[in-house]
């Protein structure tokens, strides 16, 4: 592995012992084994560095979302039955995914401090809301058509973000993938009533 790799893995547990703004430059290159020059010739910054571990932490929970993969879910695409699979699968992540969770909030809620972590960070929400769309819909992310990432990504978005604030906050009355999918059950009764 070389200096960029171990760059990169030792931000990533950088951020998640120390978080964002606490980790420093000497963290990284303590941790990683390299030295300071090494992060401005491969990242140009302490702060890129940090935001594509941040980036490569958070891909790393969405690829366990899944029951091993998208192709090994059980339930039709599309179906409340495959929206409710999903859900208990993203909620089963939440013990092991607690740290990076916890980052992201505090990465939500720098202003413009990090202006320019920001901007990559709005990047790569982008990228996530189509991986969510593919789980839900079974079709491929590169299939699927950008409205849809700006649609239905943003809606799933929406709940991600909304369940992962109750979970952290309290994991005893947090809401369960059951009672999200009967929650979708009665809007979508309710509208087909009208």
């Amino acid at each position: 592995m070389g200096h960029r790799e171990d760059l990169l893995e030792g931000a990533q547990r950088c951020l998640l012992r120390k978080g964002f703004l606490r980790t420093t430059a000497r963290d990284i290159v303590k941790e990683s084994g390299t030295n300071l020059a090494s992060i401005g010739y491969h990242y140009g910054s302490k702060d890129e560095l940090l935001a594509q571990a941040y980036v490569a932490l958070i891909e790393g929970v969405g690829e366990r979302f899944a029951p091993a993969q998208a192709e090994e879910m059980t339930q039709p695409p599309g179906s409340l039955e495959r929206f409710q699979e999903v859900w208990a699968a993203v909620i089963r992540t939440v013990p092991e995914a607690r740290p990076i969770w916890l980052l992201s909030f505090e990465l939500m809620f720098q202003d413009e401090r990090l202006a320019e972590v920001r901007k990559l960070l709005a990047e790569a929400q982008e990228e996530g809301r189509t991986g969510l769309v593919a789980l839900f819909s079974g079709v491929p992310e590169a299939d699927l058509a950008p409205e849809r990432g700006e649609t239905e990504g943003r809606l799933y978005q929406t709940l991600l973000n909304g369940l992962m604030v109750q979970w952290l906050f309290d994991p005893d009355t947090a809401t369960t993938a059951e009672q999200l999918t009967q929650g979708l059950r009665r809007v979508i009764g309710a509208a087909e009533e009208r």
